[in-house]
């Protein structure tokens, strides 16, 4: 299985950019996330960096401009996070992570069904 890269919760902003239209150059990371954001240019270039260095991302280069673009998907990036979680808070058991957000949350009566459906597909 691919080693997926441990992201932090700001390169995880810029990978969602990225994860949304890719290739972008820095400049289009940056454009894209002056709305989201107040970071200034170079903390979005050092974050760039250095989630090349992890391996999240690469890029290709035309002359001076580099082009970016993730090489793990957000999937892959979701399911690794998921898993550490669940190892960091409830030592690797998916159960009482569920009883928790079933006690604790509101759910509709379409969110209800959609459960049971998801439970009931699971227990075939």
């Amino acid at each position: 299985m691919k080693t997926v890269p441990h992201i932090s919760d700001a390169e995880w902003e810029v990978m969602k950019v990225l994860w949304a239209h890719s290739p972008c150059t820095a400049n289009e990371v940056i454009e894209a996330m002056q709305d989201k954001t107040e970071w200034k240019p170079k903390t979005i270039r050092t974050l760039l960096n250095r989630l090349v260095q992890k391996q999240a991302l690469s890029f290709s280069q035309e002359n001076r401009i580099y082009a970016y673009f993730p090489i793990v998907s957000e999937a892959e990036c979701v399911k690794s996070e998921t898993q550490s979680f669940l190892k960091r808070i409830y030592g690797g058991a998916f159960k009482p992570l569920l009883v928790n957000f079933l006690k604790d949350e509101q759910l509709s009566a379409e969110e209800i069904k959609e459960l049971k459906n998801i439970l009931d597909d699971k227990s075939k």
